[in-house]
């Protein structure tokens, strides 16, 4: 089961080492880890998706409460949260395709950010099925190059 917890923790040198080594030696592979700054200064928001059960998630929140720069965590595996991915892709452009893809590009709610004859550059902001979704039905034009972060949760 994919385990969504926010960390909150203050910004310092390290402090993403120290989490990523509690996950590593407990033997838990970070799934999707985004990591950024909030609305106050001096402190960084991380969300982590974990494949565990109930009983692991706790043990790891648990475990991350005796890290000093940890202020919060939050498990919103199973709370009203929105969650979105970020994904900017890179697909071959040919002229004979063009219009099929800016089509494809709307229906998926995916947009423009540069256009030249060699390729088109796409953006998409959504769950990761659908950014899944969107890869699978432009992989048959050709991806030449994607970037996806990982995954962002915030309670409703």
């Amino acid at each position: 089961m994919l385990t969504i917890l926010v960390v909150h923790v203050e910004n310092h040198p390290g402090v993403l080492n120290r989490v990523a080594s509690l996950f590593r030696r407990r033997g838990f592979n970070i799934e999707s880890l985004a990591v950024g700054r909030t609305e106050k200064p001096g402190f960084s928001r991380m969300t982590i998706v974990v494949d565990t059960d109930e009983g692991g998630a706790t043990r790891l929140e648990a475990n991350l409460y005796k890290l000093v720069e940890v202020l919060q965590v939050d498990n919103l595996t199973s709370a009203a949260a929105l969650c979105r991915d970020l994904a900017i892709i890179k697909v071959n452009l040919k002229p004979e395709s063009r219009r099929e893809l800016l089509e494809l590009a709307r229906d998926l709610g995916a947009r423009v950010l540069r256009e030249t004859s060699e390729y088109l550059m796409l953006e998409a902001t959504e769950t990761e099925d659908k950014i899944d979704s969107l890869v699978e039905r432009l992989s048959g034009y050709g991806i030449l190059e994607m970037a996806r972060t990982g995954r962002v949760a915030m309670r409703y």
